[in-house]
This record gives structure tokens, C-alpha cells and sequence, in this order.
């Protein structure tokens, strides 16, 4: 099972938390959250081929572009996953990882889904009928290990095209 992750400016390592005009950008390396996912990715069958990133603030202003460049990035690597997260409580980053999981879902033949905190409550309440969200903790809360899990397993559940209704009640919105 391939897998991208798309990353804001933090969780990639290309900028610190005020950074926001990060450009789109690509890493053929596992970056960030997906090194600690390794163990669960590992129990799935799942192996992130890509990471890719974009500052919450150059993707704010340049939506359209950069969604259809990750559709297109996405398409032309052709993962059986893309995760867009996990955004934590970075309100900017969340709204992206939600708007850009919708896009792969309806532009691609990958499947998307978002991950990230209950801060971002505006953002799970217009997409958690459109997209599957895992629930997150917040930057430096507990519970990220098993969040972590969840992704994983709700990626292999998506790809075998499993009933993800268990999955989604323990670890989605």
C-alpha cells in the first residue's frame, strides 16, 4: 500500500510555525509524523512513498493552484492513500488538509482522508460529512500513538475496500 502525506510548513520540516508563505514542495523521503507512523504502517502493509508540503498561508492564497498541482502530483505517483495530516490544532493547516483530501477524492483514483484536532471544529463541521477525519490531539497532547494507529489502519480498511464504519467510530469524527 503507497502513501502520501501532505504537510503543512511544521509538520515537513521546510519552516517554523511562522512561516506561512512556504511554496508547494516534495520529498521522496519519510518526513515528520510519518517516522513515528512507521511501526503501524509496517502491521498494514503501508509504505509512505511521498511527502508533500505547502505553508498554510501560500496555499490560502493560492488555492486553486495548488490543489490542482497536489491532484496532479498525486496522480502522476499513484498512491493507494494520501493523508492529509495530521494538522493538530493549526487551524490553517487543518482547513487545508481538509479542502485538499475533498479535491484528491473527487480528482484523482487515490483515496484521502484529513487528520486533526477538535480545535479545528469549523473545519470538521463542513467536512466530517464529506471526508473521513481522524481525531488528532492537539500539538503536544496525548494520545498521538493511537491517532497514529488509526491512520493506518483506516488506510488498509479504505484500499481493501473494507467497511470502515468500526474504524470510523473509534478514531474519526
Amino acid at each position: 500500500m503507497k502513501i502520501i502525506m501532505i504537510y503543512d510548513q511544521i509538520q515537513s520540516g521546510a519552516g517554523i510555525k511562522d512561516d506561512h508563505m512556504i511554496p508547494l514542495g516534495a520529498k521522496k523521503e519519510v518526513l515528520g509524523p510519518a517516522i513515528m507512523m512507521e511501526p503501524y504502517l509496517r502491521e498494514v502493509g503501508g509504505k509512505v512513498v511521498a511527502c508533500l508540503y505547502c505553508g498554510d498561508g501560500f496555499y490560502d492564497e493560492n488555492k486553486d493552484e495548488v490543489t490542482r498541482k497536489l491532484c496532479a502530483m498525486v496522480n502522476k505517483v499513484k498512491p493507494d492513500v494520501v493523508i492529509c495530516g495530521p494538522a493538530f490544532n493549526y487551524e490553517g493547516y487543518g482547513k487545508m488538509a481538509a479542502n485538499v483530501a475533498y479535491a484528491i477524492n473527487n480528482n484523482t483514483n487515490a483515496l484521502a482522508f484529513a487528520a486533526m484536532s477538535k480545535e479545528n471544529e469549523d473545519t470538521i463541521r463542513e467536512f466530517k460529512d464529506k471526508i473521513k477525519i481522524i481525531e488528532t490531539p492537539k500539538k503536544g497532547g496525548t494520545g498521538l500513538n493511537e491517532a497514529l494507529e488509526g491512520m493506518c489502519k483506516l488506510s488498509k480498511a479504505m484500499v481493501e475496500n473494507k467497511d470502515v464504519d468500526t474504524i470510523s467510530s473509534k478514531y474519526c469524527f
